[in-house]
């Protein structure tokens, strides 16, 4: 080290930022507009080594020239990429991340029946998404850069879990703007016998080839067990009900709920879970559009409900598409609080980054006044633990979940 200056042996191509500040706070994109270089001689997910203006170190990630979120930080240490990116750094990696959902889920020795193993950037392994159901791996590689490291983790989560069934799901927007063909393919096992979790007593069978995202929403878990410790009667409404697990937890606490989805599928899966808890008499579904069914239960007559659940999917996908998500949000949430009664519960979220805590606490008064409602709010909270948030990447925080009285 001279004057200050780290020399790392040059292993990977090099590039060089035009600004600093944001990686050196934590960030781990680097965005083509603040790379010197002229990026079309660098082969998509190939690795490169970082630097600054005065040739410090910054460090290394793999690149793609044709997005534009160009280099994505795989690692800032010097030690770690003295021999590159290779099948031991990746072990490492991996390791850490499954220690963690031990540590997180208080077991030395088990992880949980379901989990997620590796989150992206949260496990410092962008674009890797590993989740685990029972005995079964899902996997999604959503960047260049990890599509070129895939072959190495398919045979290190294999030999470290040794699951029964691995299945790949690269069908996500994601590897479109990557510029990545889709697909999905069961690398190991036999798809036809379908795994089945146990989340805190409640049983869920879970399709990892034909379910949506990776077959369930890990991200949820806390939350819907928080769900159950807040209701233990009356008659509720699960809303983009999927696989039912928001009302699997009301109707396993003692309440009366239906299930709503436009999806037949979703209803399919929800009615067959509630068949494995022996939940049916409590626990119903229907296929229906959601703005229609609120538009119909309002008209039947308001108040009329002791409890809500409203979990949409990410209406905006994009900044520019912001005010036009947020309209929807509101009109969703609005007609919910109108069909609550007095004192009921509103469990009301969004999977959108783009709508930030301070916007959805915002739209969430204004549905309340255009409503002529008053809400307390009971907590608002984020994805499950096994989705760690790197507070230096806002990105990766993503889920907000507000439970509210509705007066």
């Amino acid at each position: 080290m001279e004057g200050g200056v780290i020399s790392v042996p040059n292993i990977h191509p090099k590039i060089h930022l035009r600004r600093t500040k944001r990686v050196l706070a934590g960030h781990l994109w680097i965005f083509s507009n603040e790379i010197y270089e002229g990026l079309k001689n660098y082969a998509p997910g190939s690795v490169v080594d970082v630097y600054g203006r005065q040739e410090e170190f910054l460090g290394t990630g793999y690149i793609n020239p044709n997005s534009l979120i160009a280099v994505r930080l795989l690692s800032r240490t010097e030690n770690e990429i003295r021999n590159g990116i290779n099948k031991d750094f990746l072990r490492k990696r991996l390791t850490q991340a499954i220690e963690l959902r031990k540590k997180l889920f208080a077991s030395k020795e088990n992880l949980p029946d379901a989990v997620r193993l590796v989150y992206s950037e949260g496990d410092y392994l962008p674009g890797l998404i590993v989740d685990k159901y029972g005995d079964c791996l899902v996997l999604q590689f959503l960047t260049y850069g990890m599509e070129a490291l895939r072959e190495h983790i398919l045979e290190l989560m294999d030999e470290m879990l040794n699951p029964r069934l691995m299945v790949l799901r690269n069908d996500g927007r994601s590897r479109s703007l990557e510029g990545l063909p889709l697909g999905k393919e069961v690398l190991k096992g036999d798809p036809g016998s379908l795994p089945v979790i146990n989340e805190e007593g409640i049983l869920f069978e879970i399709d990892p080839l034909e379910g949506q995202k990776t077959g369930f929403f890990l991200d949820q878990r806390d939350n819907r067990t928080q769900l159950r410790k807040l209701i233990r009667s009356g008659r509720g409404l699960d809303l983009f009900c999927y696989s039912g697990g928001w009302a699997l937890n009301a109707a396993y606490s003692g309440a009366d709920v239906t299930g709503v989805d436009e999806s037949e599928r979703a209803v399919g899966y929800a009615g067959r879970n509630a068949g494995l808890n022996s939940l049916k008499g409590t626990a119903s579904f229907i296929k229906a559009n959601v703005f229609s069914h609120l538009d119909s239960e309002l008209a039947a007559g308001e108040k009329r409900y002791d409890f809500i659940v409203l979990d949409p999917p990410a209406f905006v996908k994009s900044a520019a598409r912001i005010k036009e998500a947020e309209k929807a949000y509101r009109q969703l949430n609005n007609s919910c609080m109108k069909l609550i009664k007095p004192g009921g519960i509103l469990a009301s979220s969004s999977c959108s980054y783009h709508m930030g805590r301070e916007m959805f606490v915002n739209m969430l008064n204004s549905a309340a006044r255009d409503a002529g409602r008053s809400l307390r709010l009971i907590s608002l909270s984020s994805q499950c633990r096994d989705h760690p948030i790197l507070l230096s990447m806002p990105e990766t925080e993503y889920l907000k979940c507000a439970f509210l009285i509705v007066d």
